[in-house]
């Protein structure tokens, strides 16, 4: 039994690679009872400033997982920053356990630190550290990833330039620009926080999960970046090469099964 949170793909292809029949998080946690039962469960999803996205944790903390063998598979694109321990430690901090936690580094998202032509270039050997994860996870190898000295001084100038940030800065984060009637950015946001009022969107930003997936699966590139640097490529926009939009929409969409026509 398999559980993604995924914005671009990269969390759902991994997880489609180990096990055809996953389960969507931002689906799931709308349930009242979240109890779990299986020989084997993971979660499998990025880390957003080396850590977990916020719904994510929101579903461990709420869930009961009844198994003999509990993994997580990390994405991430440049740094994890030791991203597997911070997970372990939060777990501990919920009462949760976990046997195996890695991570995966994949393309990076990020648009305004990372041009998303150079980044899908680059041979980042991911089937072959698919195959190897695979091999533990099958295995159940009981291990969390070490950060190394390198990692941890990422995330040590991370959480410095988060604590200089002005407040203000993620309230801005995306500007949408005046493109009528399209509503695929409100069918890939996994928090359900863009909506249309008279044909314009509407962003929500208190339940955004800065997971990007609006920004990237916007076919007109309306929505962009208004952090205080630009964009590294403003023309350039990423889904996962193995994932289709309507496997991205059929894995995230919170419009309650209402049928739209994308603009």
């Amino acid at each position: 039994m398999i559980f993604y949170f995924t914005g671009t793909g990269n969390s759902l292809y991994v997880a489609k690679k180990l096990d055809e029949n996953c389960i969507s998080i931002p689906q799931v946690i709308k349930q009242e009872q979240l109890e779990f039962m299986a020989d084997s469960i993971g979660i499998i999803c990025p880390v957003y400033g080396h850590e977990m996205p916020g719904m994510v944790k929101e579903f461990i903390r709420r869930a009961t997982f009844r198994t003999d063998y509990m993994f997580i598979v990390l994405t991430y694109g440049a740094h994890h920053g030791g991203a597997a321990e911070i997970a372990d430690s939060f777990l501990q901090s919920v009462g949760k356990k976990a046997d195996y936690i890695t991570s995966i580094e994949m393309v990076d998202n990020f648009l305004p630190a990372f041009d998303m032509n150079e980044q899908m270039a680059k041979d980042k050997q991911v089937e072959d550290h698919l195959s190897q994860i695979r091999a533990d996870v099958e295995g159940k190898k009981r291990c969390i990833q070490k950060a190394g000295l390198a990692e941890m001084a990422v995330h040590k100038m991370y959480l410095q330039m988060v604590k200089n940030a002005p407040e203000t800065i993620w309230a801005a984060f995306y500007v949408f620009y005046d493109w009528v009637g399209c509503v695929i950015y409100t069918r890939v946001c996994p928090a359900g926080c863009i909506h249309l009022e008279n044909q314009y969107a509407v962003h929500d930003s208190e339940e955004c999960q800065a997971c990007y997936a609006c920004v990237h699966a916007c076919p007109k590139m309306a929505i962009q970046f208004t952090l205080s640097r630009p964009e590294k490529n403003p023309t350039a926009r990423y889904r996962n090469e193995h994932v289709t939009l309507c496997e991205l929409i059929k894995a995230i969409d919170q419009t309650e099964g209402k049928e739209y026509e994308a603009g």
